[in-house]
């Protein structure tokens, strides 16, 4: 495999420890954790302690008096992602004992210990339920977490992204996990032509949802350094878009085939994980070094039994700097700045 080969002197060593295959990740213990007994029962005094008109700021005072135990874990868990495999999953959030609306109340609660929830639609959703909504392709307000479809491996518009799983799928949905930096290294080593041709900037179009944006379209690379720190970025199905409209140039053959590239290696059992998270899971991501995909799922017939994950997008207080070409698409690029998700419609 590509272990053995001269590392590309760019990548930081910090970054290093984000270089992982599928099966290196499943023994990382910052990516395997359990709630331990403590902390599933702080999650379920702090359930009986909620008041429905509790304000943000004062449900999250109350989060960290009443779970410390869980706080000390999510600030490690902020570290890590930034600085070791980039990738968590916590297991055993108590969802059998506490209702969904209080799950997504304490969910978001404690995401906001690690990082500052971007929007995720022009309105200013905060948290996104992902399940197959049922809408026909050609509807605006369609995109790929609210269907059943099989997605390609990509990155979100954040710093770090987090589900909270309610429901699986009745089969199906399982995801699949790869290290953006081990699909560098390996370009690196197998066809550095192409690695050039990532490095490059790859046109855009503005989401059909992301409609307050004012770029209708935009560049921006799939690798790239600032700094020092690397940093990946891919949705290939807006590239895919704006290449098919009019005003942008064709997609070049090399483009192409850089692109088709990424998929196939992360496609290799040996570079990915899969698994399939189960209702009390939650799982964090680090955009910058991973890229992350859903395999095309069947839901029970029975609505209150279909697939349903919450999502929050976070901008991190120690996130790297990136490349001053992602401004266009995240708003900022300065390390630790708030960036990422999408603007809201004024009015």
């Amino acid at each position: 495999m590509f272990k053995d080969f001269n590392i590309d002197n760019k990548l930081h060593s910090i970054d290093q420890r984000a270089a992982w295959l599928g099966s290196d990740l499943e023994t990382r213990q910052d990516w395997r954790q359990d709630l331990s007994v403590r902390e599933v029962q702080e999650c379920l005094d702090l359930a009986n302690a909620i008041d429905e008109g509790l304000s943000d700021e004062m449900l999250d005072k109350t989060f960290r008096k009443r779970m410390p135990v869980f706080c000390e874990r999510l600030s490690g868990i902020q570290s890590s992602l930034e600085f070791d495999s980039g990738a968590t999953k916590l297991s055993g959030f108590p969802m059998d004992e506490i209702n969904s609306h209080t799950c997504e109340k304490i969910f978001i609660a404690a995401m906001r210990q690690i990082g500052t929830p971007v929007s995720q639609s022009i309105h200013g959703e905060k948290v996104f339920h992902v399940r197959d909504e049922g809408y026909q392709t050609n509807d605006p307000r369609a995109r790929g977490p609210s269907s059943r479809n099989r997605l390609t491996f990509h990155s979100d518009r954040c710093d770090v992204i987090a589900f909270l799983c309610i429901r699986d799928a009745q089969s199906g949905g399982e995801n699949q996990l790869v290290s953006s930096v081990s699909l560098y290294k390996r370009i690196f080593h197998e066809r550095p032509d192409l690695l050039q041709v990532l490095m490059q900037p790859f046109w855009y179009q503005r989401h059909n949802v992301d409609q307050a944006n004012a770029n209708a379209f935009y560049q921006q690379p799939v690798f790239s350094f600032c700094e020092g720190r690397f940093a990946s970025s891919l949705l290939r199905v807006l590239i895919d878009r704006a290449y098919a409209s009019e005003g942008t140039p064709e997609m070049t053959a090399g483009q192409r085939e850089a692109l088709d590239l990424i998929e196939i290696m992360s496609l290799d059992p040996t570079m990915h994980l899969e698994f399939r998270q189960k209702p009390g899971d939650i799982v964090l991501l680090n955009n910058f070094v991973t890229l992350h995909r859903r395999k095309e799922f069947t839901d029970d017939e029975r609505i209150d039994y279909r697939r349903h994950l919450l999502r929050v997008w976070l901008s991190m207080p120690n996130s790297r700097p990136i490349d001053p070409m992602f401004l266009a698409s995240y708003g900022a690029t300065g390390a630790g700045e708030i960036r990422g998700g999408m603007r809201v419609q004024a009015g």
